[in-house]
């Protein structure tokens, strides 16, 4: 039974011709004019693979692509955070680059796009992790690409050492709150003075787990550790610089994911924004931008979440060197700022969340201000608010895509707009 079950799954077998990269990572193959999705795959490559939809999985490389490379970390394959470490870096800075080129031309707008500017390994300082515990034990890391599975992780090749190095630190914490069968999400961020870890969905911690939890205070790597948004333990406060400020990290919270992208992204930010007086900062986030603008200007930062208004008020009371910073908390996505209270502003600067802006961005359009730096993680909503800027007079001047997610899909960028 067993053999047959076996050549019948050899019988499914099929080769295949990889056309190009899909918007994914993954290698698509025209097959029956049908696109088959194969993790792990280059252009111009003849495989083999076992159809399911489709999705093809990877049974050999039959022709390989020159730019295949050995992938510098042993998850690959297996854990689905990273999807392109099989590519050659020059190749895969200029796909990266393309799927920026690509977005902007499906809204018919063509700009001038920079090269990418690349990331080197080892520095993704903020990793969300997913925990379990099962019949054998804990299991913390990420999930398989397109499943439910979670991939153990003992080491990883893009996130820092100070994360690296205290991963099974991370997993006993996560141990201590687990239910059996729950699934946790654990947030660990390497601030510039220590770990910042939050653990969510795992259940509450009781009397004896928040005793236990507390004994890992004593580990000076870590600066604070959160059980569903409590605060077990605070050692310090969690710090990251940011020009002439110091920003306060919520617990759980966004934080640009790399220190070198945030600084590739804050400069050509501020290079476009230049000396213009005052600006206001939209999707703020704990001030990203706020505070290197602030050492200009006076800067406006509106966002939508209490705790980060509070996280930018509280930074502002520390700095020293900056104009004004004011905070206002507002939801963009249903009360966008109006052309009326736009005009106010010399520069705008808008940071969204991956859905992107457009209901600001249709406010912005019909604005005076001058000068628009829109960041983004997704190249179609950027796309798609370029747009409507355009389409409302502005000129889209350039767009700096930065490689912030090594090895992912994803790609942040920052696009320049006048009037």
């Amino acid at each position: 039974m067993a053999t047959a079950n076996t050549c019948s799954a050899r019988s499914m077998a099929e080769t295949a011709r990889i056309a190009r990269i899909g918007h994914g990572g993954d290698g698509v193959a025209d097959i029956d004019g049908a696109r088959v999705f194969v993790p792990m795959t280059l252009p111009s490559e003849l495989v083999e693979i076992e159809r399911d939809g489709e999705r093809g999985r990877l049974v050999r490389v039959i022709e390989a692509s020159p730019d295949r490379v050995a992938p510098p970390c042993p998850n690959f394959g297996t854990c689905g955070i990273c999807a392109l470490e099989h590519m050659a870096m020059p190749a895969y800075l200029t796909w990266k680059r393309e799927q920026v080129v690509a977005a902007l031309a499906q809204r018919g707008i063509e700009a001038p796009v920079l090269p990418m500017v690349p990331i080197g390994l080892a520095s993704r300082r903020r990793a969300i992790f997913s925990a379990i515990r099962n019949a054998k034990g804990v299991v913390l890391g990420f999930h398989a690409r397109a499943s439910d599975t979670i991939v153990n992780i003992e080491t990883c090749a893009v996130l820092v050492p100070a994360i690296v190095d205290r991963l099974a630190l991370i997993r006993e914490a996560a141990s201590i709150v687990l239910a059996p069968y729950k699934q946790a999400r654990v947030t660990v961020l390497a601030a510039d003075n220590g770990l910042d870890i939050a653990i969510s969905g795992g259940g509450k911690a009781d009397a004896r787990a928040l005793e236990r939890l507390a004994r890992l205070a004593t580990d000076a790597t870590i600066a604070r550790l959160t059980v569903e948004g409590v605060e077990v333990f605070h050692s310090r406060q969690p710090e990251i610089a940011a020009g002439p400020a110091v920003l306060l990290p919520v617990a759980g919270g966004f934080t640009q994911a790399a220190k070198a992208a945030e600084a590739s992204l804050a400069e050509a930010v501020l290079m476009h924004v230049g000396s213009a007086v005052p600006v206001a900062d939209l999707f703020a986030g704990i001030g990203t931008f706020t505070f290197r603008l602030a050492a200009r200007a006076a800067v406006t930062a509106v966002e939508g979440d209490a705790a980060l208004v509070a996280a930018i008020e509280a930074a502002a009371r520390r700095a020293k060197g900056v104009k004004r910073v004011t905070a206002k908390r507002r939801d963009l996505f249903q009360n966008p700022l109006a052309p009326a209270e736009l005009n106010e502003f010399r520069a705008v600067v808008f940071d969204p969340p991956a859905a992107g802006a457009k209901a600001q961005a249709e406010m912005l359009a019909r604005s005076k201000v001058p000068v628009i730096a829109a960041v983004s993680c997704n190249p179609a909503t950027l796309a798609r608010d370029a747009r409507i800027l355009i389409d409302g007079g502005y000129r889209l001047t350039q767009v700096l895509p930065v490689d912030q997610f090594l090895f992912s899909a994803e790609i942040e960028a920052v696009a320049s707009f006048t009037r």
